[in-house]
């Protein structure tokens, strides 16, 4: 006997003949309602191989898995059954208790199969009846090979599999409808409101003013009854060319209306409501706030200076952290969707391989795109994400001015610029107005000026309440300051800049598109170019009357709803030199040389005589070293060096 056979569980013990009570029957649950007891019926030894058989078949390949579950059927089914009513408790007659006669001889496993064929055909528990045997004889005959005594067994396991798969498939398709009935629950009450929309006094959609006198005493409206109002007017400014006049309401009534459920739903001051509402149709302006009530994705920007984006996101991958790529846009970020450690204190982080930097803040410095050992200023850097990635994106070289006009912020900026190993910048702190007084000549400017928040509303809430009309103004008023100061402090030329990148985390026209045109109108020597940036929408060329330059359109804006990143804003200008300027110096003629100026001096015989009869000349010549000096001194000039006082280069020239 094998190794197997021995470890195998032993055969039952035979039990007298005597009643069972219904409560032990174990496949098969008795009848409640009956109680009488009937005795087990005894079955007759089916037809058993002998001795010598049976150590034939114990020498058998050794069989691992399933296979060797089939060995303990075969042995099961050479034993009297005698006393054993678990699963023949229903055979009434002996005559139905079929004969099942096995054949050893042939050494294969045909006859297993030919046996439970015949116990599935003949016996009430068929693999028709009970699918846990279907699946079970499917599981047991996978690793056999398809033969034509097994076929008709893995056919009904087959088509037991493919039923439970279509009830899941029918279960799956269920509640997918479910599903989708409850995301067009809001479109059929839109078409409801377009059949109300036919009706007369479909104006009755709108609060009496003594409704709306109601609803301030209790607190405001239920929210139900507002968003099923948002809905109402929405679809009726949707189809106002149409059936509009069928309301015998002004449209204006609609929009008021509307923006007074969106501030109260949203939690915005009417002003705030009102301004951002005219920048998109009605179901888009739904949009915006609904995204606005959405966390922006959390991205990380890689430090090339450290690593490379592959081994970055190999190493927090290790860590758990679950990322993926920005997009094709942006070859240095990372979005991170779910993480298992603090994202922002990983011995990575630490080291300087990454930022924690919105993806919208990507979009400046890849508009501006600075180049290695140029002269950089970026007038607004705390708290250094931009500023950090300009210096990557120049590999340490050249030089750049991070300058923040408040003090303490400097503090944050400067600890990130050790942290990511960025070793050519330097931090100020100046009113940004001051910059052309104070230095100026940079090749190219970075301005992301202070702005509302317009565009951040989901990470600073406090901005729907806290903005009004002044605040709007101000920093209006600001920000044109900023921008012509910025174009002063550019060089014009210089041969591999002169560029400039307005951007703002607003969504506002009087902070974008108002302070771009202003710009243009103040400083004609700046030119707006292609942003370089391949997404995003157009800026507005026209907004309720008000009119901007045509190459407005070429600025970028970018929306949550729309690109699932912060709102803000991108101007990219083309600073030249003036046109004044530039026909002064066509204009303007200086000595090329020493040479020029001599070409001129012509001889005077009588100061040669003086020369001659040994007088001294430094009286006669200190007029002719006077015009070479100015020459000199105007040469200079014109190169833009640094000349020294008239009187002292008089002196040193007269006493040489």
């Amino acid at each position: 006997m094998g190794r197997r056979a021995k470890n195998k569980q032993g055969d039952p013990l035979r039990e007298p003949t005597e009643h069972i009570s219904p409560q032990k029957l174990g496949k098969r649950k008795a009848n409640p309602g009956s109680d009488q007891k009937r005795p087990a019926k005894k079955v007759k030894n089916p037809a058993r191989p002998t001795r010598l058989e049976s150590l034939q078949e114990n020498v058998k390949p050794r069989r691992t898995g399933k296979a060797a579950l089939s060995d303990s059927e075969e042995s099961w089914g050479g034993i009297e059954e005698e006393n054993h009513p678990e699963g023949w408790d229903d055979v009434q007659d002996e005559d139905a208790v079929p004969r099942y006669v096995i054949s050893c001889s042939s050494g294969t496993t045909s006859h297993r199969v030919k046996w439970r064929r015949s116990l599935f055909q003949d016996s009430d528990v068929s693999s028709k009846s009970d699918a846990t045997s279907v699946s079970d004889t499917d599981e047991e005959g996978e690793d056999l090979p398809i033969t034509a005594s097994n076929f008709e067994a893995r056919s009904h396991a087959l088509d037991a599999k493919l039923a439970r798969y279509a009830k899941l498939d029918a279960e799956e398709l269920q509640l997918a409808a479910q599903v989708e009935a409850d995301d067009l629950e809001g479109a059929e009450d839109m078409d409801a409101d377009e059949d109300e929309v036919d009706a007369p006094d479909n104006g009755t959609v709108l609060p009496t003013p003594e409704e709306r006198a109601e609803e301030k005493k209790v607190g405001g409206p239920e929210v139900h009854v507002v968003q099923k109002r948002m809905r109402q007017c929405i679809g009726i400014l949707k189809r106002w060319k149409t059936s509009g006049a069928k309301t015998g309401r002004d449209r204006t009534e609609f929009v008021e209306q509307l923006i007074l459920d969106i501030a109260s739903y949203y939690g915005y001051n009417e002003y705030l409501a009102e301004k951002l509402f005219q920048l998109f149709p009605a179901a888009e302006a739904i949009e915006f706030f609904d995204a606005n009530e959405v966390p922006r994705p959390v991205t990380i920007r890689t430090n090339t200076l450290r690593t490379r984006r592959r081994d970055l996101a190999q190493a927090l991958i290790n860590r758990g952290v679950n990322l993926e790529s920005i997009g094709k846009w942006t070859n240095v970020g990372l979005q991170v969707f779910e993480s298992s450690v603090p994202i922002g204190a990983t011995p990575e982080y630490l080291a300087g391989h990454y930022m924690l930097q919105a993806a919208s803040s990507f979009l400046p410095v890849i508009s501006l795109s600075p180049q290695p050992h140029e002269r950089v200023l970026d007038m607004a850097s705390s708290p250094g994400g931009k500023t950090t990635h300009m210096a990557a994106l120049m590999q340490n070289t050249g030089i750049i001015f991070a300058n923040d006009a408040n003090k303490a912020r400097t503090k944050s900026l400067t600890a990130n610029i050790h942290r990511l190993g960025c070793k050519n910048v330097v931090v100020c702190s100046y009113d940004g107005r001051e910059f052309p007084k104070v230095m100026g000549g940079f090749d190219r400017v970075l301005l992301d000026a202070p702005c509302s928040g317009t565009g951040v509303i989901s990470k600073d809430a406090s901005v729907k309440i806290n903005k009004t009309e002044k605040d709007f103004t101000l920093l209006s008023h600001l920000q044109k300051q900023l921008i012509l100061c910025a174009i002063d402090s550019v060089n014009p030329a210089s041969k591999t800049g002169g560029y400039l990148v307005y951007s703002t985390c607003s969504v506002t026209i009087d902070e974008n598109e108002a302070v771009v045109d202003y710009a243009l109108r103040k400083r004609p020597n700046a030119h707006l170019v292609d942003s370089g940036l391949e997404f995003g929408r157009p800026g507005y060329t026209s907004y309720r009357g008000k009119s901007f330059h045509d190459s407005v359109k070429q600025t970028r804006r970018f929306y949550p709803h729309v690109h699932n990143m912060d709102g803000f804003f991108v101007a990219k200008f083309r600073v030249t030199k003036r046109a004044k300027q530039a026909e002064e110096d066509k204009e303007r003629s200086y000595p090329a040389a020493d040479e020029d100026v001599l070409q001129d001096v012509q001889f005077d015989e009588k100061e040669d005589e003086r020369y001659i009869q040994g007088e001294s000349p430094h009286n006669h010549s200190s007029g002719l070293l006077m015009n070479l000096t100015e020459a000199k001194r105007r040469r200079l000039k014109a190169k833009g060096l640094r000349v020294t006082p008239r009187n002292h280069a008089t002196t040193s020239a007269i006493s040489a």
